[in-house]
Parts: structure tokens; C-alpha cells; sequence
């Protein structure tokens, strides 16, 4: 049986040494080593290439955050599982948006650590109770307080761009020219401004355009 290999990331020595003595009765999770913070977890993770890196965020030299982005462009197969003793949003949102595969807080039970450990191994997500509840309260506030607004506003300056071009006729390599991006960004921004309007074709996006007066006939 292959032992899921794990790299504990963690400022606190007693934190660490508690880790490693309750995953040590897990069966199929093996220690590979230790961090102490963000700057050191990047260099064993390069060493080591664990399976799983539990990742502290409130760090010295190096946060968790910076270490979590950084480790999951330069090693794809290393999951990261964000642990930490924050449960609000403003923490389990950047950390997701960074690449880690799941949020475990450290008032988690042990069961539910090694769960989370190998739910994440797996290719999974995993949000402990307290962090999924704080992640649909913000998505609940941000759409609540989103509606009434005019979508359009949600537009960034260059989505808006590209939706008038697209609105004109104009296919992705010309928008691109125009604008001195790739098709494939031109390409983004015309899916990123269409989910924002909630629009699904090309010909509702031109009904939009003219609409708000964006191009005429």
C-alpha cells in the first residue's frame, strides 16, 4: 500500500510535534519532513516533492499564502491543505484562490484531519464544517449586495472593450491585433464579460450592445 507523504508546515514546534505524533497512527500517511515557515516549505517541497503539504498561513520570513501559490505552480502533483487556527472567509477565500485543495482548521478532530489529508491526496476538495459555513455566508452577502446592481458595472475597462469589438463583429485574432493581446486572452475576456452579463450568445451579446447604446446600427 503507497503512504500518502506529507510535509508539516507550522511556526509552532508543539504544533508541529502534535501533528506528527497523530498522523504517525494513520496507517497510509507517512512524515516526510518539516517547515517552519513559507520560505522553508518551498525549498522541502522541492527536495521532498510530499504528496501533501498541511500548510500554516500566519507565518514569519514567509506566510503560507505566498508559499501555497508558489508551490502549486512549480510542483502541479503536490496538493496543498491550508491548516490553521482562522475559519473566516477572508482567509479560506485567498488560500482556495492560491491553489490549496482544502481548509482544516486546528480545532479539527484528528479523524477529520486525516480525512481531509487524504480526500486531498485523492485529487478532492475539503472544507471543514466552520470553513465552508464562513465561505456560503460571504458568497450569500456577495450576491445579495450584488443584486440591484447593473451588471455592466461588474465590466473591467478592458472587458468592456472587447465586448464592444465583439458586439461589432469583430472575430478574437482581430480583437487581439487591436488590442496587442493573444486571441486566448481575448478569447477569457469575452467569456469573463459574458458570465458576468449573464449572456450565452453571441447574439444576445449584441442585443445587450445596442441596448445600452454601447454601438448602434
Amino acid at each position: 500500500m503507497k503512504r500518502i507523504r506529507v510535509l508539516i508546515v507550522d511556526d509552532h514546534t508543539l504544533v508541529r510535534d502534535g501533528i506528527r505524533s497523530l498522523l504517525a497512527l494513520t496507517a497510509d500517511i507517512e512524515i516526510v519532513g518539516e517547515a517552519t515557515n513559507g520560505k522553508e516549505a518551498l525549498e522541502k517541497a522541492r527536495q521532498l516533492l510530499p504528496d501533501v503539504v498541511l500548510m500554516d498561513l500566519a507565518m514569519p520570513i514567509m506566510g503560507g499564502l505566498e508559499a501555497t501559490r508558489r508551490i502549486c505552480r512549480e510542483l502541479a502533483a503536490t496538493k496543498i491543505l491550508a491548516l490553521t487556527q482562522y475559519d473566516d472567509s477572508e482567509y479560506v477565500i485567498p488560500v482556495i484562490e492560491a491553489g490549496a485543495r482544502g481548509f482544516v482548521t486546528k480545532m479539527a478532530s484528528f479523524s477529520e484531519l486525516s480525512s481531509a489529508i487524504q480526500a486531498v491526496y485523492r485529487g478532492e476538495s475539503f472544507l471543514s464544517p466552520s470553513a465552508a459555513a464562513a465561505l456560503i455566508e460571504e458568497c450569500q452577502q456577495k450576491t445579495a449586495e450584488e443584486e440591484g446592481r447593473d451588471p455592466y458595472d461588474q465590466l473591467t475597462d478592458r472587458e468592456r472593450e472587447v465586448l464592444k469589438l465583439v458586439a461589432e463583429g469583430h472575430t478574437a485574432r482581430e480583437i487581439a491585433d487591436m488590442l496587442i493581446i493573444s486571441p486566448k486572452t481575448a478569447e477569457w475576456y469575452k467569456a469573463s464579460l459574458m458570465n458576468k452579463l449573464n449572456i450565452h450568445s453571441k447574439t444576445d451579446l449584441i442585443k445587450f450592445a445596442i441596448r445600452r447604446a454601447i454601438i448602434t446600427l
